[in-house]
């Protein structure tokens, strides 16, 4: 056993630190308690997985006496920040202010972190004033050599975006200002918006902040773990299920899970060690993407809602369906083929009319061969029933054709 990390070593065997502003920042964060922020755009109503790794290193520098805030940009979700691939389409200003409202719910729940809105320090701002007052202090080309804005300009990038950086450099100085906050971490594209700040601060102050940024969360393909990409998987319940999320990280590849571990979990180095060694020995149990889905249900949606991804899980791997809450079933089955049923039917039928059979002759053939699964019981009479009573809570048919292929069947009320 070595000995303890230092906060800062611990964040870099993580893998969490990409930029840092200044090699006195290392001392600063071992050994002061600094107030820091870190911001997002509302631009949904939930943070995702690709947000969750960024606001864990926030969790941490609290755990380790620093004080967070969250800042979730009512203003510059309404500007839009530069991708370096396209322009963003307008904001609309209701569905922004609304963003905030549940962003800011649900960070205090799940993370208990301070929210702020620069809308209440924007909304009131003389243009002349802004121009005056902060952008006679930031260089043009200052501003184009920052690689999401250098990359954007080869397609074309709007005044708006490309003022992005100063607006958020302006927040760092109100919160520097109001909340004597000192330092910003954030994602590793938002490195130019955070040393904006910085700028700002040292011109008109005098003063030396500090930044770091945080490798982006991404997949196996080196695709960001977050909603622009089309594979986003989201930390509110309603929109992303416990049991969904479990599956989401049970499914992840081996190659991933030693630096998934460390960057989404509090375990310690030892313990992801020992992980790691009992999963390379025997990989098809798949022991680390256990202990990751554990962990990472566990702090998001707490323990029960962990049993009960766990339960649901296990009943279908075993088949055994009747063991998944019925308020569940839509949701786990939402992505398989789905089928209104409006009247009863014989099982035969009922195959063939659904289409989960080409034709009765295959249904017959398949039921013949024990390869067809009523809400997991294996039908081997042709004459079963297709009916409310033989539905789950009267309403859900879940049919299994051979080993994995699903279909789910809904009785409808016309």
């Amino acid at each position: 056993m070595g000995k303890e990390m230092t906060l800062y070593e611990d964040l870099q065997w993580r893998g969490l630190i990409k930029d840092i502003s200044s090699e006195d920042l290392i001392e600063k964060l071992n050994n002061e308690k600094l107030t820091f922020y870190l911001g997002t755009d509302p631009t949904a109503d939930s943070l995702h997985i690709g947000h969750y790794s960024t606001f864990l290193v926030a969790k941490r520098l609290q755990k380790a006496g620093h004080k967070p805030i969250l800042l979730v940009g009512g203003a510059t979700g309404l500007v839009g920040d530069p991708r370096g691939t396209g322009e963003r389409e307008k904001a609309d200003a209701k569905v922004i202010e609304s963003n905030f409202g549940k962003l800011k719910a649900q960070v205090e729940k799940l993370f208990g972190i301070k929210c702020v809105n620069n809308y209440d320090w924007f909304k009131d701002v003389n243009y002349i004033d802004f121009l005056r007052d902060y952008g006679k202090y930031i260089n043009v080309n200052y501003m184009i050599n920052k690689d999401l804005v250098k990359r954007q300009l080869e397609i074309g990038i709007s005044y708006a975006e490309f003022s992005y950086m100063l607006i958020q450099g302006v927040d760092f100085k109100h919160l520097h200002d109001e909340y004597g906050v000192t330092l910003q971490i954030g994602g590793s594209d938002q490195w130019g918006n955070l040393t904006t700040g910085i700028e700002i601060i040292r011109k008109l102050t005098g003063e030396e902040v500090y930044a770091f940024s945080i490798p982006l969360a991404v997949d196996s393909q080196g695709k960001k773990m977050g909603k622009s990409e089309g594979n986003a998987v989201w930390l509110d319940i309603n929109k992303t299920s416990a049991y969904e999320l479990y599956q989401y990280l049970y499914n992840l590849e081996d190659s991933m899970m030693e630096i998934y571990l460390k960057r989404f979990t509090f375990l310690s180095k030892d313990e992801i060690e020992d992980i790691m060694k009992r999963h390379l020995e025997a990989p098809e149990k798949r022991i680390a993407q256990e202990a990751l889905a554990h962990e990472v249900v566990r702090d998001i949606h707490g323990e029960e809602e962990y049993q009960k991804a766990l339960e649901i899980s296990r009943a279908l791997f075993s088949g055994d369906i009747k063991k998944i809450p019925t308020d569940q079933i839509g949701k786990i089955f939402s992505k398989v083929d789905h089928i209104n049923i409006k009247d009863s039917e014989n099982i035969v039928d009922f195959l063939a009319n659904s289409k989960i059979c080409s034709s009765k002759r295959e249904a017959r053939e398949f039921i013949s061969s024990g390869s067809i699964y009523v809400n997991g019981d294996k039908i081997d009479s042709l004459e079963f029933a297709i009916n409310k009573e033989s539905a789950l809570n009267g309403r859900y048919v879940v049919v299994r054709k051979g080993k994995k292929k699903y279909f789910l069947g809904e009785f409808i009320d016309e």
